[in-house]
């Protein structure tokens, strides 16, 4: 049977559409994903507004988490897959790196600081969030922090989370500055403000915007306050294996194609400007120009290390 050369040529083009973009040099994550039909997304589960637990359902939500959802929307187009299957891993501040490192999880987008002692370990994507490390404390009778900086807190009991750069620089500044103080490394997020709330701290280091979330789902939003000197300004970023360039491309175009759509206005807003589940809070915390400059000029690089001291004459 002789084969019209207009209708081999169609079926040759029908074939190459169907084939995933990457199928003749896939390698690494994106082979894997491909195989295998699935990508492994880790997530947390208290940190909130980026990655947490919200319902009984068990499933992510959050800002960092819509991030995730759309580099996996990305991946499926790339990979001409649009039934990925999604599969969800729960990591904490101490697991996270230890199971992208072994092939468990794919992507971790949480609240994890981009620092070069983690670029050891992990490859970073292009930023997603910049922070400030500073204090949560509850108000004195008149209203005003009852604790105004990290030299108020000689010889009290301060509360962080483990396996974050706060809990390093919590420690570090006990022991330069002799301050005396008891320092309680707590699982998670959640633990570490529950300590607060309970009156067995008085004060909890952590992330301006992960405070701003703990703040917001307290029992009484109201009595309670963000203060202190930041001990440190850090980039947020993805995750994924390290010496995986291709995968980490395909990551960092998905997010990049995220802020030049200026979908990412409309994530921010969402989870930062408007109320959020479980309970309907609105954290109020506008976009900070920290912020608004990674988005219009994306960089994978950790945020400059500024560690300001903690008010030295005070100290």
């Amino acid at each position: 049977m002789r084969i019209v050369p207009h209708i081999l040529g169609a079926a040759i083009a029908a074939a190459l559409i169907s084939t995933p973009v990457f199928a003749a040099e896939l390698t690494g994550t994106l082979k894997k994903i491909n195989d295998s039909g699935t990508i492994t997304l880790a997530h947390r589960d208290s940190s909130i507004p980026f990655s947490y637990i919200a319902d009984a359902s068990g499933k992510p939500v959050g800002y960092s988490h819509d991030i995730q959802m759309a580099i996996v929307d990305a991946i499926k187009k790339d990979l001409n897959k649009p039934d990925l299957n999604v599969k969800y891993n729960l990591v904490t501040s101490q697991t996270r790196i230890p199971l992208i490192q072994n092939g468990t999880a794919d992507i971790e987008c949480g609240s994890t600081t981009n620092n070069a002692e983690r670029a050891q370990q992990v490859d970073f994507t292009v930023n997603i969030f910049e922070i400030g490390t500073r204090l949560l404390v509850k108000k004195d009778k008149d209203g005003k922090p009852s604790y105004s900086d990290f030299a108020d807190l000689k010889g009290k009991n301060v509360v962080t989370t483990a396996g974050t750069t706060s809990e390093r620089l919590i420690k570090a500044m006990n022991a330069d500055k002799q301050m005396g103080m008891n320092v309680i490394s707590a699982k998670d997020h959640g633990e570490s403000f529950q300590m607060l709330e309970s009156g067995r701290a008085v004060a909890f280091m952590m992330d301006d915007a992960l405070l701003a979330g703990e703040e917001a789902k307290a029992k009484e939003p109201k009595n309670w306050v963000i203060t202190g000197t930041p001990q440190s300004f850090e980039a947020y970023a993805c995750m994924v294996r390290k010496g995986d360039p291709e995968f980490k491309k395909a990551v960092d175009d998905a997010i990049i194609s995220l802020y030049k759509s200026g979908e990412i206005n409309k994530i921010y807003s969402k989870w930062f400007e408007s109320p959020i589940p479980p309970k309907g809070l609105n954290l109020n915390f506008p976009m900070s120009d920290k912020v608004k400059e990674l988005i219009a000029n994306p960089t994978d690089k950790p945020a400059p290390e500024v560690k300001p001291a903690a008010d030295e004459k005070k100290a």
